[in-house]
C-alpha cells in the first residue's frame, strides 16, 4: 500500500515538474474558429477546473488557475461568474512514454570508423540499445462561447517532464503566458 502511495506521489511530482518548468522544450500550439469575432467577448469565468484536480497538487492547481485568470485580465477580460461571455476550461494530462535508440559499434571503434577488409566477413559489430522512460505532460486551455457552449480557441503546451523548477509561481505563470500568447487571435501585442 505504501508503494502505491509513493508511486502516486511520484506521478504528481512529475506533472508538477511539467507545469512549473518552462524551458525551451515547451512546445506550444493553438487553434481557433476563424469565423468568430473575438472582439464581442469582454467577460470570462472558469468552466471546469476539476479536470486538473486529479493530475497535480492543490498548490499547483491554484497556481495554474491564478495564472490563467491573470492572463485573461491582462488581455482586457473581466471575471464574471454569473453571466460570462466565454468560459475557460483547463485540463492537465500526464502520459508515460518510452524512447528507444540504438548505436552500432563497428569493429570496436564506436561506429565512427568502418574499415573495409578485402575478402569480407572479417569484422564484427555490436548494437547497444538505450531505453529512456519519461513522462509527457500537456496543459490544455480551452475557451468556449458561453451561450452556444462551442469551442472557439484552444491552446496546448506539451513538455517532457524531467525535474521541478526552483520557483513554481514564476515558472507556471511563464508557461501559461506562453500557451495563451496568441489569445485572442487577431489582437496586436502591446
Amino acid at each position: 500500500k505504501s508503494m502505491k502511495k509513493y508511486s502516486q506521489i511520484s506521478t504528481l511530482l512529475l506533472i508538477v515538474a511539467y507545469l512549473i518548468s518552462c524551458g525551451p522544450s515547451l512546445k506550444v500550439s493553438n487553434d481557433y474558429d476563424k469565423s468568430v469575432n473575438f472582439d464581442q467577448y469582454k467577460t470570462f469565468a472558469l468552466y471546469n477546473s476539476d479536470s486538473i484536480h486529479g493530475a497535480i497538487s492543490p498548490l499547483n492547481q491554484q497556481r495554474i488557475i491564478n495564472a490563467v485568470k491573470d492572463e485573461m485580465v491582462k488581455k482586457g477580460f473581466q471575471e464574471n461568474t454569473s453571466n460570462p461571455d466565454v468560459l475557460v476550461n483547463i485540463t492537465a494530462i500526464l502520459e508515460n512514454r518510452v524512447a528507444v535508440s540504438s548505436t552500432t559499434d563497428y569493429y570496436g571503434y564506436g561506429g565512427m570508423y568502418r574499415p573495409y577488409y578485402w575478402g569480407g566477413g572479417m569484422g564484427s559489430s555490436t548494437t547497444n540499445y538505450n531505453v529512456q522512460h519519461y513522462k509527457d505532460g500537456s496543459l490544455i486551455i480551452d475557451v468556449i462561447d458561453a451561450s452556444s457552449k462551442k469551442l472557439i480557441w484552444q491552446g496546448i503546451g506539451n513538455k517532457e517532464i524531467d525535474k521541478p523548477a526552483k520557483d513554481p509561481d514564476a515558472a507556471i505563470s511563464k508557461a501559461v503566458a506562453s500557451i495563451m500568447e496568441s489569445f485572442p487571435p487577431g489582437k496586436t501585442k502591446k
